[in-house]
């Protein structure tokens, strides 16, 4: 229903606009009495082989909702109800920002993919930590970023404010410094800015009653040789993992009419590459760290071929919105079937 009616009638629209639209909708549906039991029960796979003990934490099962859907934490309950294991939210700055000027969110039906230079619209840390302190069970993860005005020498300090306001709202942190839609932001994936940027966070993290986990999120357009600097970087600063991957500003292959705008593509055309990276990863550091895999995941094949190459968890984002929400039901009865 949801790729013969569903999808057509909302891909007429703006895709911004429809984001919107869709969140309005769900939350309004959500209200009604019964209906989020249907939803989870029609969606939802109990079982406890899906189970995944990853980085100290327990996910009911491995598919997420990678961050970037809920920026602002604003649907996380509503949108678990659909059979994500666990929610990611943000990015979240230190202050509110609107983000990129509008059009910047962009289809590519041909290719199966989107193209975005949102810029980290977000309300900012605060408000996002109001409405969490209303989570009663759902498994969270926090992507943190910097203000599109904070200079790469003061990065810091934008993810140490994002990180002390998050702490106890949070499961997991997220730093994102691999977005292609913040002047000068992946440039802080180089090996000493972000050596510093990790160690600062986790020398904060350990002085905590109890650490939580955290993840860095990276790009899938690095070169072996970085690749390998994150490796020795996730060794040195003791985080727990990595998140590959972010979204591309590769254009290889493209045949919708919008390939050409600027900003990170992600969906099918991501999903090699993404696997590349994954694999990469795992088999260099010799399974030294979890890893979670994002990018490209459209089928339960493309998710159990992430979780073969070597992630311990995955995440959805650009999939859920061409498959719906039958996806995250097809990925964790495949995962019961395969393992």
């Amino acid at each position: 229903m949801y790729k013969l009616i569903i999808r057509p009638l909302l891909f007429f629209f703006d895709p911004e606009e429809v984001h919107y639209f869709t969140f309005s909708l769900i939350r309004f549906v959500s209200k009604i009495p019964g209906i989020p039991y249907l939803i989870s029960a029609f969606y939802g796979v109990n079982d406890k082989r899906l189970e995944r003990e990853v980085f100290g934490l327990k996910f009911k099962n491995p598919v997420g909702l990678a961050a970037g859907f809920d920026k602002d934490a604003k649907l996380y309950k509503e949108l678990s109800n659909f059979g994500f294991g666990f929610i990611e939210i943000g990015t979240l700055t230190p202050v509110g920002q609107e983000g990129n000027p509008k059009k910047r969110l962009f289809r590519l039906k041909e290719d199966q993919a989107i193209i975005n230079r949102m810029g980290f619209n977000n309300g900012g840390v605060l408000e996002a930590v109001e409405r969490l302190k209303k989570n009663t069970g759902v498994l969270i993860g926090g992507n943190i970023g910097k203000n599109k005005g904070t200079p790469n020498e003061e990065a810091v300090t934008d993810y140490v404010i994002c990180f002390d306001a998050l702490y106890d709202y949070v499961d997991y942190f997220v730093v994102n410094v691999s977005s292609p839609n913040t002047p000068n932001l992946r440039a802080l994936q180089d090996k000493e800015p972000l050596t510093l940027l990790l160690q600062t966070l986790e020398n904060m993290n350990l002085a905590k009653p109890k650490a939580k986990p955290i993840l860095l999120k990276i790009a899938p357009d690095l070169t072996d040789s970085q690749l390998l600097d994150i490796i020795d970087i996730v060794k040195e600063t003791k985080i727990a993992g990595v998140i590959a991957t972010n979204t591309t500003i590769h254009r290889d292959g493209l045949q919708s009419e919008n390939k050409n705008e600027m900003g990170g593509l992600s969906g099918k055309p991501l999903a090699k590459r993404s696997t590349e990276v994954i694999r990469f990863l795992s088999e260099k550091s010799n399974k030294a760290f979890p890893i979670i895999g994002v990018g490209g995941i459209h089928s339960a094949d493309d998710a159990i071929e992430k979780l073969a190459a070597g992630a311990s968890l995955i995440q959805l984002y650009t999939g859920f919105i061409y498959e719906g929400p039958q996806l995250i039901k097809d990925i964790n009865k495949k995962i019961l079937s395969k393992y």
